[in-house]
């Protein structure tokens, strides 16, 4: 079956199975059966949504850490894909109707390989920068591992279940893949280099691939050196219009750069090169890395990321014409080819109107499976946790730290989802149940990054205290610096909470009847992770060896506007 009759066909059913009202349903059973709970339909953030409701948009799209993200159309519907790094869930997996309003459907690496390496973090490894297609009726994701090679995932349904990573081509510092299918079957592979490990990096090369796209059948052939003009080239994305082959490639570094394409009638070169977008009078800083996709009206857009420091890498919309076969991304005010971004526009012509969505932040632990926007550091035990439906509560157990590990920062059990706004209130409702028979259990809500800070329950001789926590370069392996704040009662919920505001300093406070919440006086500033942003979340562990750990009941995990 040839591509356009399967989006026919696939376009067919999408329509009877709306009209019967059951598609959200039949999507639900197929996520939980993969990666956990679904988004409700129709779920609007507190604290920020790109749909301005008046026929415009607002950047970012995704103010959150989707970085490097890739996108395609397939009949109607667009998917986003984006790296994840070491973070577990991984290649999350977003969906859109009109470009603008996303919701989470699933995550296409809910392991990742090699198992027992990533069963503890490995920050900054693990998938970087990957690329989605549809090819034959499978949606295909390549994405590179930087110190083992580019993997391929394959599936029927992009909500899953996707199949288990298979080695395209191994090798150290091979990153950034994006496969084109050519005219006449035959299957490329575009990539570029990371310094770090393959000791060279600022060139792009291409590689065959097989027939059924699963592995290299070449050394592969270097076809730009950007090395004079554009440092640091990478992420290239690969695609062919009107003759020409076309390479997309952000250049001159993440906070700074701009976005390149190079373009050539033969698929090794020579290429030309232009500069498509920069930054330019905008406050949009280094614009670049991402896809193009068109609509089913024939427009052109372009996603890429923008670096906002401990924010993250954030997800931008840009306008996309062409001219003389040369994409304009963004708005090319003086004519001369390229463009810069925008902060708001009018919103794609899909062709109808889609209600306000947005990725879903709070969770209610209402059902036996978590919400999609909860990652792990690491690989996870199925020991770490338990969904109670029942009392719609999240139970997370205790683990214990790594051997040698001298912080949090080390352990794999820290439940992580994305900052999601500039700012932003958490709040959750926590009873804590230690094993009387061990002492320094504890559990509680914290920011993450190379420094963190949380506020937590810790178990005691002589009973349970609220601590603050402060660990400055805890990627150093730096130890935490701990203050009590109070004794508390056992087996009594507390109120935990921290508003970040602008700049990502970071308030936490705390309460013992949810209504009035006191202040810890330290202010904390969010940092950055390895290759990410900060990221806020839950942690439940202990220092030694037991038979049995203690608990943390968490009731919910909500985020709200700063008041």
């Amino acid at each position: 079956m040839n591509l356009s009759n399967f989006i026919n066909i696939r376009q067919k059913i999408n329509v009877l199975v709306l009209l019967g009202g059951m598609i959200m349903a039949g999507q639900a059973v197929f996520a939980q059966k993969t990666t956990g709970r679904p988004a409700p339909s129709g779920y609007i953030s507190k604290v920020w949504s790109a749909d301005q409701g008046n026929g415009t948009y607002k950047n970012p799209v995704l103010n959150a850490d989707y970085s490097d993200p890739d996108v395609i159309r397939v009949g109607s519907d667009f998917y986003l894909v984006s790296s994840s790094f070491e973070d577990i869930p991984g290649l999350p997996i977003l969906h859109s109707k009109d470009l603008v309003n996303w919701k989470i459907i699933g995550h296409a690496l809910l392991k990742q390989p090699p198992f027992e390496h990533f069963s503890v973090p490995r920050h900054g490894d693990g998938v970087w920068a990957p690329a989605i297609r549809f090819y034959k009726g499978d949606f295909c994701i390549y994405y590179p591992d930087p110190d083992h090679g580019i993997y391929l995932v394959k599936a029927k349904d992009p909500a899953g279940p996707w199949s288990a990573p298979v080695l395209v081509m191994a090798g150290k510092g091979i990153i950034d893949p994006c496969p084109l299918l050519d005219d006449d079957g035959q299957m490329y592979l575009v990539h570029a280099f990371a310094g770090s490990r393959a000791g060279i990096k600022s060139v792009i090369a291409i590689n065959k691939l097989n027939k059924e796209g699963t592995r290299v059948t070449d050394d592969g052939v270097i076809v730009y050196d950007g090395h004079e003009t554009d440092p640091t080239i990478e992420g290239p994305k690969f695609y062919k219009r009107n003759g020409y082959y076309y390479i997309f490639a952000p250049a001159g570094g993440v906070p700074t750069g701009w976005q390149l394409v190079l373009r050539s009638r033969n698929l090794y070169g020579p290429y030309e090169r232009k500069v498509v977008m920069d930054q330019g009078k905008s406050t949009t800083n280094g614009p670049h890395q991402g896809a193009w996709v068109n609509t089913t009206t024939g427009e052109d857009w372009f996603m890429h990321f923008q670096d906002k420091e401990a924010y993250g890498r954030v997800v931008h919309l840009q306008p996309m014409t062409w001219k003389n076969d040369w994409p304009v991304i963004g708005i090319d005010k003086d004519g001369d080819g390229k463009g810069e971004p925008v902060l708001t526009y009018k919103k794609p012509n899909v062709g109808k109107v889609y209600p306000v969505n947005t990725p879903v932040e709070s969770d209610e632990f209402n059902t036996t499976t978590l919400g999609m926007q909860w990652q792990w550091q690491a690989n996870p035990k199925p020991t770490w946790l338990y969904l109670n439906a029942a009392k719609g509560t999240l139970r997370l157990y205790s683990d214990q730290w790594p051997e040698g590990a001298p912080n949090l920062w080390r352990a794999p059990n820290v439940l992580l989802q994305k900052f999601m706004a500039d700012e932003f209130t958490v709040t959750v409702k926590l009873t804590f149940t230690p094993n009387p028979k061990v002492e320094n259990e504890k559990a509680g809500l914290t920011i993450m990054g190379f420094s963190y800070a949380n506020i937590a329950v810790k178990s005691k001789k002589d009973g349970q205290y609220l601590v603050y926590t402060l660990c400055q370069d805890a990627e150093k392996g730096k130890t935490e610096q701990e203050t009590v704040i109070t004794e508390l009662e056992s087996k009594v919920p507390v109120y935990l909470r921290v508003v970040v505001q602008a700049g990502g300093k970071c308030r936490f406070s705390y309460s013992t009847d949810g209504n009035s919440f006191k202040e810890v006086v330290d202010v904390f500033t969010a940092e950055v992770g390895r290759w990410k942003g900060a990221k806020v979340g839950l942690f439940c562990t202990r220092e030694g060896r037991t038979n049995d750990s203690g608990y943390a009941d968490v009731d919910w995990f909500r985020v709200t506007a700063n008041k």
